[in-house]
């Protein structure tokens, strides 16, 4: 008799240690067996009683009514295939207010109609958002469809998404292709037109951990407008700046939804109007002069990657190789280092960013572009200057701050790493949820931090 009672607490024991193993709140392992193929099936019983509360009253049920099988799938435990079957039990509400008549048990582990487990959900969730792994990749790793990893990434990070915007004080504006444009050739005139180009406008905390705020679709006045003006008044009042590229339609948009902020005109890209102004003054000046496209012998386009250097950063053998071989040209070769001078001017004029400058140094060398663009008969070079004049409060209001619009172009770069890694998107929604995901880890880990630090 001892010796019985002895071997049936062994069981029992076993049991209870299976059942710890495995870790599902509320649920107990009754057995393991093995099927045909070398898997391992665990059979599950309910061991909580709140389990046969009514999910309509809340009333705890003792009528039972009949048993049921679900095979939830669950995490996967070792290099054998593991598959849960959950022995569940079917109750009867006897509550006459209620007007549910049956209902089968359900726990947090495993949720009421799902046919995964809670925390394998869970880690579908966290593998896609904070892992950086494919959906396709996941779903095959874990033997559960492409929708329902999909679905576990959409549950992950609705709520941090969905939270307040932070405060903003420097706002960037720039856009991003949505994938390559789409082109046809016309039936008649054989000649091939653009069909569509779909664009994104995103919105960037410029000079905080905000990361990505938003993206909406079109790069239009008319869209950007509608966002702003969506969001809340005091947070609208808090901005103080606003960088872009030099762009009429944001510029539009930022006077008439933040009339009291001050534009900020990237310097990036006005640096490189005036890398385009050479480009386009060598290009001329060769057709002109040749009849044809430069080649590897003329020396102006032997140095064109010279020419769109910075003047500090080439050897001053390097430069003077450069400028006598173009001087030797003659006229040509002068008019091309004219250009380039008037580049360097404006290279010099924005190196005062960051300075803190006094205003007549600033005037300096703004009036010294001026006069070298005026000096040479270059029309491309007067378009500079005229683009220069028509821009200038925003771009002296990069020079004084040193505000700028980077933050823009490295989230531009995380949208297009996103898109190469799905392959690119059907969906515009799917694709701006993952893109703001991936651009907002920044501000997510300052959150963390700030929400550990004590009050």
């Amino acid at each position: 008799m001892s010796q019985r009672t002895h071997v049936c607490h062994v069981q029992k024991d076993s049991v209870s240690d299976a059942s710890r193993l495995l870790d599902l709140g509320g649920l107990a392992v009754d057995r393991v067996a093995s099927d045909a193929f070398g898997g391992r099936v665990v059979h599950l019983v309910t061991t909580d009683q709140t389990a046969s509360a009514c999910p309509s009253c809340g009333v705890l049920s003792v009528c039972l009514k009949g048993r049921v099988c679900t095979r939830p799938r669950d995490i996967p435990y070792g290099t054998r295939v593991l598959r849960l079957i959950w022995h569940k039990r079917r109750w009867r509400c006897k509550e006459r207010l209620c007007a549910r008549a049956s209902f089968t048990e359900s726990l947090a582990a495993v949720r009421k109609g799902s046919r995964l487990t809670t925390r394998l959900r869970t880690e579908l969730g966290y593998a896609i958002a904070e892992q950086g792994r494919v959906v396709s990749e996941s779903a095959a790793h874990y033997g559960v469809d492409w929708s329902i990893v999909h679905a576990a990434f959409v549950e992950h990070v609705k709520a941090p998404l969905a939270a307040p915007l932070p405060p903003v004080r420097v706002l960037g504006i720039d856009e991003t292709r949505r994938g390559k444009p789409i082109w046809a050739q016309d039936s008649d005139t054989k000649r091939w037109v653009l069909v569509a180009d779909r664009w994104h406008t995103g919105f960037v905390d410029a000079a905080g951990t905000g990361g990505l705020l938003a993206q909406v679709e079109g790069r239009t006045s008319a869209a950007t407008i509608a966002w702003l003006n969506a969001q809340a008044q005091p947070w609208r009042a808090g901005i103080t700046h606003v960088a872009i590229d030099l762009s009429a339609a944001y510029a539009k948009a930022v006077r008439q939804a933040l009339p009291a902020a001050v534009l900020v005109a990237d310097r990036f890209h006005v640096g490189a109007l005036a890398n385009d102004m050479l480009t386009q003054v060598r290009q001329r000046v060769i057709r002109e002069t040749q009849g044809r496209r430069g080649r590897k012998t003329d020396p102006a386009w032997a140095n064109r990657r010279r020419l769109l250097t910075a003047h500090e950063r080439l050897r001053p053998e390097t430069f003077a190789r450069m400028w006598n071989s173009l001087i030797d040209t003659g006229d040509p070769g002068v008019r091309i280092l004219q250009a380039y001078v008037v580049k360097e001017e404006l290279r010099a004029l924005l190196a005062l960013s960051g300075t803190n400058p006094e205003g007549h140094l600033i005037r300096t060398r703004l009036d010294s572009f001026y006069q070298q663009a005026a000096a040479t008969d270059a029309p491309e070079a007067h378009r500079l200057a005229a683009t220069i004049e028509a821009w200038w409060p925003a771009i002296e209001a990069a020079i004084t701050t040193g505000y700028s619009n980077a933050r823009s172009e490295g989230y531009n770069r995380l949208a297009k790493h996103q898109g190469r890694n799905a392959f690119g998107f059907r969906n515009p929604v799917n694709q701006r949820r993952r893109i703001r995901w991936s651009c907002t880890r920044q501000h997510r880990r300052a959150s963390a931090v700030s929400s550990t630090l004590p009050a």
